[in-house]
């Protein structure tokens, strides 16, 4: 009996050792990374844009505003917060985010499920589209467009004819996340900002499995705003020629550069 009982406990003890590894695995998993910042660069940004959407090209940036009656595309100076180049959108849309795809600028609107085509270089309209649903934000890979609707999907679609191809169901622990507002590519992956909120969660492009939160909690107040209010975190932008990201707020007075740190 004792051989006996000791061969049942040596197999038992044999068998959790190999499950060792998978219960570390799914417990590495649960435990989210989290990343805090460092403001590496502040520039100053128009008080008066209600930032939907925010992008980089060739040294210009872009951004969208939002609102009925004040919605616009714009191209920016980084360094002065200068507005360069407008193009008002009609007062019956409220303007939302954008990507760049080519030599033209996409843009979506909130309820009115309509989209628009913008030439990059004059900002000139070049046509529309349609689309089922909320609008909210944009972003690319050079390849697809991803574009998020409040819930817990992003839509992912073809620029050539703007037809959906796919859903991607963003998913934190296994739970979906929603709110998901402005968008930008990364590295690979998409940052999004959470509406509402000080986070902007990095999620596969393929899984819709958060990577990671990136905590912005402080960032409002370093740039003057006051908690409580339409003027939450906004605008994530990312210069992938020197790797530099950057983030703001809608009717933020400042825009900032920040590096990520993991806590």
């Amino acid at each position: 009996m004792r051989n006996a009982t000791f061969t049942t406990a040596a197999r038992l003890a044999a068998a959790l050792a190999l499950c060792a590894p998978v219960f570390a695995s799914s417990a590495a998993q649960a435990a989210l990374p989290v990343y805090g910042y460092e403001i590496k660069r502040s520039y100053p940004h128009d008080p008066q844009a209600f930032t939907q959407g925010l992008l980089f090209q060739n040294g210009i940036l872009y951004e969208s505003t939002g609102l009925n009656g004040r919605s616009s595309v714009r191209k920016v100076a980084l360094e002065t917060g200068k507005v360069l180049l407008k193009t008002d959108i009609p007062p019956q849309f409220f303007g939302e985010g954008i990507t760049a795809v080519g030599n033209v600028i996409i843009g979506l609107t909130w309820t009115s499920q309509t989209g628009f085509i913008f030439d990059s270089e004059t900002l000139q309209l070049k046509q529309t589209f349609s689309y089922p649903g909320e609008g909210w934000a944009l972003a690319t890979d050079g390849e697809r467009l991803y574009m998020s609707d409040g819930t817990a999907y992003i839509r992912v679609l073809d620029p050539k004819t703007m037809q959906q191809t796919r859903r991607i169901r963003v998913t934190a622990d296994g739970e979906p996340v929603t709110q998901i507002n402005e968008l930008e590519w990364v590295e690979g992956q998409i940052y999004a900002n959470i509406w509402q909120t000080d986070k902007i969660a990095r999620i596969d492009p393929f899984s819709g499995r958060v990577l990671g939160w990136i905590d912005l909690s402080g960032l409002a107040a370093k740039a003057g705003i006051e908690a409580g209010g339409d003027n939450v975190l906004n605008g994530i932008a990312y210069d992938s020629a020197k790797r530099r990201l950057f983030v703001t707020g809608k009717l933020w007075p400042k825009l900032f550069e920040i590096e990520l740190k993991r806590k």
